[in-house]
């Protein structure tokens, strides 16, 4: 052999040594890495978790909103001009207390027409009691003379009674008169007493949008204003939207807590005194409302509480770790591995407490699923089951 063969023939032998080393070390560093892989079976290794049972007693945080107990727009019953005005934005006031007073020229002109018209319908009233008093007092005399034949004619006895009947009818129709007249003078004055605003309740003035001298009139036009806003804020409403899965188990009068931004490290609470019984289409919820005694005055209407509303079920229900439960754009699932083969299960989350997650769906106490539920883990699929640890990254 020659020097040039002797060459090629080792080169070709450095050369199959050398890629039979690096195929070596790759196969080696492909098993370093593949560790989820049964080495006596090679069938992926699913780290798994068993299905537990327990009644549900945890909270979840709510938002809500802090309402008024009572709030009310104060608009006159009449309209007038603001004569005078006595309280403004924060005022603190009680029930009766008054607020404003007006003036209308107009009604001042008809209760003066009203007390004239009365006091003339009792003088008219006052003058047929007397006719008719002595036209009775007459007959009666006449009567008596009528006793002795041809002293009094039959006719004049007639006459003398058919005037004091008549003098009757007038003096009842007068009567009737001044009780419309004094009917007409109580309306004014009750308009009239219109003019003084006063407070429905005991409240604070939260908005003031007028000033003496200003037109005010009765609501329900877009052109008026509401003079005042009043609210009672020593007692207020948190309204809370509860999800569907947490309403069925509602205790009216149970005591609430929740906490607001402005007092971060402290927490009140509220009791459930109504609710809606009835959700909301759009956003499946609940309307729910709870007492809050606000007498301290530290909290307002407007604010937004973070409630830590109570989770509980009468029934033990299932839980898996949160891990465990899969979402796809068709399904949510958990993958149970029975007899070493992966099934997809259909699930309907509930509520999540902790690191758990209640479920609803064809499972059963002690089934084991996978710790991680992913789509990549196909249904079918046999593997070696693990038991793995829920706090595990």
């Amino acid at each position: 052999m020659t020097s040039l063969s002797r060459s090629l023939a080792f080169s070709v032998a450095l050369a199959a040594v050398v890629s039979t080393t690096l195929i070596t070390g790759c196969d080696r560093k492909m098993q370093a890495n593949t560790h989820d892989v049964d080495p006596a079976l090679s069938l992926p290794v699913v780290e798994t978790t068993q299905v537990a049972s327990h009644a549900l007693n945890a909270t979840t945080s709510l938002p809500g909103e802090l309402q008024p107990y009572e709030t009310v727009a104060i608009y006159p019953k009449v309209t007038g001009f603001v004569d005078w005005i006595g309280v403004d934005r924060g005022s603190k006031v009680r029930k009766g207390e008054l607020l404003a007073r007006l003036v209308a020229p107009e009604l001042s002109s008809q209760k003066l027409a009203a007390q004239a018209q009365l006091e003339s319908a009792e003088s008219r009233r006052i003058e047929a009691e007397a006719k008719t008093a002595a036209d009775e007092a007459t007959y009666e005399r006449l009567k008596t003379a009528a006793a002795t034949p041809g002293v009094i004619s039959e006719n004049e006895l007639e006459i003398a009674l058919q005037t004091a009947a008549g003098d009757r009818a007038r003096q009842q129709a007068l009567r009737q008169t001044v009780d419309a007249a004094r009917a007409t003078l109580k309306s004014v004055e009750d308009t009239t007493a219109y003019l003084r605003i006063a407070a429905p309740f005991d409240g604070v003035i939260t908005d003031r949008n007028v000033h003496p001298g200003a037109l005010v009139g009765p609501g329900g036009s877009r052109a008026q204003t509401a003079m005042l806003d009043i609210s009672q804020i020593s007692r207020l409403r948190l309204v809370v939207a509860v999800p569907e899965t947490s309403v069925a188990y509602i205790s009216p009068g149970a005591e609430v807590p929740f906490t607001v931004a402005a007092f971060p490290n402290e927490t009140f609470h509220g009791t459930v005194a109504r609710l809606a019984r009835s959700l909301e289409e759009k956003t499946r919820t609940m309307p729910v409302e709870l007492d809050v005694d606000n007498s301290a005055g530290r909290l307002s209407p407007g604010m937004y509480p973070q409630v830590i509303w109570p989770e509980r079920r009468s029934q033990a229900t299932l839980f898996v770790p949160a891990s465990a439960v899969a979402h796809s754009m068709q399904d949510t699932f958990v993958i149970r591995v029975r007899n070493g083969v992966t099934e997809w299960v259909h699930v309907k989350p509930g509520v999540s407490s902790g690191e758990e997650t209640e479920v609803f769906g064809d499972l059963a106490v002690g089934d084991q699923v996978a710790l991680r539920g992913t789509e990549e883990l196909r249904p079918g699929v046999r593997v070696t089951a693990r038991p793995g640890s829920a706090s595990q990254p």
